[in-house]
Formats: structure tokens, C-alpha cells, sequence
């Protein structure tokens, strides 16, 4: 139907590799590009991060003790300590939910970032995906999920479209013996967190997970958690293989929620809202070579259809930046790329590399 999101019947789709990722674009020589593949925050950790996790090294020959970062988690969204379970990022969180509920009926909503869809087939789990539509600003319509699935899966802000969608809509999703996931991996790089769903227990099935990683620059120590019902974390609990979170990411864990980092999160998502803008219009400004960016977009990050995008990737590597291919991601195809936002400095002159990589291939 004109309008809605595309659900795919056989529950395959076509194939995509759903185990790449925006490192792969700066791994091996990409070591010396300028990096707006990966959504990893600039400048971090910054260095009074850096030092609360040296500090945690002298604990390194005791296990693991998770309860003061477990219980600093609840705090920061006002929940008891039974409805969170800190996890070795939101990567394992995926893991554990694909593995430890019993689900028949698992749907992802594409394009999204695709590890959910990942572990779930890796779990032996046949996943259907519904597919939002570019002509609807890939915007979610509640109505092309099937009722009868029993787990559904979106992220807000979406990654890679960088659409937020409100709060009430992605509720409309809960029924009840649904199990309703929602990724708000950059939900802290939203501007008042608004659409938010973490510290809700009133909508049924709800489990939100967050990532600990972009915001703070800590892709390497891998740290997240899950929010959930007690009765859901208990049964991800005893999925988690013995002290699965390090004592580094725990002192992080405990850092990034106090209201110090909060605050400095909440100044970064203004600035980098602005940042985005900024890129935003400068890329608006190549419409007229068939450039289009989806819009409003809210992450730290846009999505990008470009004639010839591959071209235009491989001539941004050879000016010296590196941007994250879109074709990967179920429900786009070869002319899209997913471009991070940086400060000004750095996007001006990728502008113009822009610039010069399209002329170069439009002769």
C-alpha cells in the first residue's frame, strides 16, 4: 500500500552482509583517512575518563564487582536495581536476547543497525524484517508490524537513517507476550533525550538498551546495559557467561552516569546537533547533482543517497576521508552512504572533498 512500510514475505529479504560494520571502512589502511564511518564521539574519552579507568587497574586481580555501577545505572534512570543488567556492550545484550527468550515470531524493523538481525539468525531464529520506505521518510507506521510477532526490534534514533521517532508511536508496538526492544544506543546524543523510552515501566514487554560506547569514545572496553522487567533481566542474567563486564568498564560504567558526565553529555548533544546542521546544509547545497539527505535527522549522523555512491566513496579515500557504506543495511541499496557528524573545521573540508570527489566522477 502507497505510504507504508514493506514488510518481506519469505522473511529473508535480499541478502545483505549484516556483520559489517563502520570499522571496516577505517581498518588496515584506513588507519591514516579521517574517520565519518564510525559514530564514536570526537576527542574521546576525554581525560578525566581516562583517568577514573587507570585508576581502576590497581583492582585488576579481584573479580569484577558490578553492584556500585549497577546500582549508579538504576539511579540515572530512577529504577530499582532488579531492572538493570550491565552488559560487555549493547552488542551482547543482542546476543543474550536472541539466545535466552523463547520467541517464534522475531521481526527487526529495517533499515536499522543490523547485529539484532545478526544474532537472532546466529540463535537459529527465522526473522522477518518490515521495511520502512524511503518515500516515507523511513518513519514508522505501527500497523505494518504483524500482529503475531512476539519480538520486535527498532532503534531510536535509528541507525543508519538517523530518524527519531516519538515515543507514543514505538509504544503503540507493545501487545501483550511481545517482547518489544528498542536500541537507544544515541539516544544520549539527542538533544533532552526527548522520545526516550529508558526508565518507562509502563508499557508492556518493553526491554531498552543502551550503549555506554558512542557517547564516551569506549568501543574498545565495551560497555552498555539492558533495561527490562526483573523477571527478563534475570532471565538474561543467567545467559551472561560468569563476570562478563571488566572492572575498567564498570568504573566507566559508574563515571558516565554521574551527574558530572550527564551534564557534559547534555552540553555535547547541543553541539553536536548544531554540528550536524551545519553538515546538513552543506550537503543540501549538492542537490543539483542528485544529492539528497533524509531528514530532520536527529542522530550523530546522517543518511545520504548519492548517484554513484561506491565511486564516490572509493574518491573520498583517496582525498583522505573515510564514510560508511549503506548497502549493507536491509532496505537501502548501492547509492547510500551513512556520513558521521564531526565539528566544523572537519566538515568543511570534507565538504570540499565532496565536492572534488564528484566532479571527479561525473568527468
Amino acid at each position: 500500500m502507497a505510504g507504508m512500510p514493506m514488510r518481506t514475505e519469505d522473511g529473508s529479504g535480499p541478502a545483505h552482509d549484516l556483520r559489517h560494520h563502520g570499522d571496516a571502512e577505517v581498518r588496515d589502511d584506513g588507519s591514516a583517512l579521517v574517520d565519518l564511518a564510525v559514530n564514536v564521539r570526537a576527542d574521546t574519552p576525554p581525560p578525566w575518563l581516562r583517568e577514573r579507568i587507570a585508576e581502576s587497574l590497581g583492582a585488576l586481580a579481584a573479580y569484577p564487582d558490578g553492584r556500585a555501577a549497577r546500582a549508579a545505572v538504576a539511579a540515572r534512570h530512577g529504577l530499582p536495581v532488579e531492572r538493570v543488567l550491565l552488559t560487555a556492550g549493547a552488542a551482547e545484550a543482542f546476543v543474550l536476547l536472541a539466545r535466552a527468550l523463547k520467541v517464534r515470531q522475531p521481526v527487526v524493523v529495517h533499515p536499522q543497525f543490523t547485529e539484532p538481525e545478526a544474532a537472532l539468525r546466529d540463535a537459529g531464529h527465522t526473522v522477518d524484517r518490515v521495511l520502512l520506505r524511503e518515500a516515507d521518510g523511513f518513519r514508522l507506521d505501527p500497523a505494518a508490524v504483524p500482529e503475531d510477532a512476539d519480538l520486535v526490534v527498532i532503534g531510536n534514533p535509528t541507525n543508519p537513517t538517523s530518524v527519531l521517532h516519538p515515543a507514543e508511536t514505538i509504544a503503540r508496538l507493545a501487545r501483550p507476550g511481545r517482547t518489544l526492544v528498542v536500541d537507544e544506543a544515541f539516544m544520549d546524543a539527542v538533544p533532552g533525550e526527548r522520545e526516550a523510552l529508558a526508565g518507562r515501566t509502563d508499557v508492556p514487554g518493553l526491554v531498552v538498551l543502551r550503549s555506554l560506547t558512542k557517547t564516551w569514545g569506549l568501543a574498545g572496553l565495551r560497555i552498555g546495559y539492558v533495561l527490562a522487567a526483573p523477571e527478563v533481566i534475570a532471565e538474561l542474567e543467567r545467559a551472561q557467561p560468569l563476570w562478563p563486564v571488566s572492572t575498567p568498564a564498570l568504573a566507566a560504567a559508574e563515571a558516565c552516569v554521574a551527574p558530572r558526565a550527564l551534564a557534559e553529555a547534555a552540553h555535547a548533544a547541543h553541539r553536536g546537533a548544531a554540528d550536524r546542521a551545519h553538515l546538513v546544509a552543506g550537503l543540501e547545497e549538492f542537490a543539483p547533482e542528485g544529492v539528497s539527505v533524509v531528514g530532520p535527522a536527529e542522530g550523530p549522523f546522517v543518511l545520504v543517497r548519492v548517484r554513484g555512491a561506491a565511486a564516490v566513496r572509493r574518491q573520498l579515500r583517496a582525498l583522505g576521508y573515510a564514510v560508511r557504506r549503506g548497502d549493507t543495511f536491509p532496505g537501502l541499496g548501492e547509492e547510500w552512504v551513512r556520513i558521521a557528524v564531526r565539528d566544523r573545521g572537519v566538515v568543511n573540508r570534507f565538504l570540499q572533498a565532496f565536492d572534488q570527489a564528484l566532479v571527479l566522477i561525473r568527468g
